[in-house]
């Protein structure tokens, strides 16, 4: 049986899925506007997820739980 998640987990999770979409969208909008085709916009959009700096993402959740 596998547990709920509890609410701060939800919480990381949205954090994370939304800084992933935000990179791809940013990154296929510029590699289009670069003149990139869709399958190499697309390549770019992964690249942006792949490379997401994730201590970047993270850090403004973790500092808020140690206050």
């Amino acid at each position: 049986m596998i547990a709920e998640p509890s609410e701060q987990q939800r919480r990381l999770a949205r954090l994370v899925r939304d800084a992933c979409v935000q990179a791809a969208l940013e990154a296929y909008e510029q590699a289009g506007m670069s003149g990139l085709c869709h399958e190499g916009a697309w390549e770019c959009a992964v690249g942006a997820m792949r490379s997401l700096d994730l201590d970047a993402v993270l850090a403004p959740s973790l500092g808020s739980r140690d206050s």
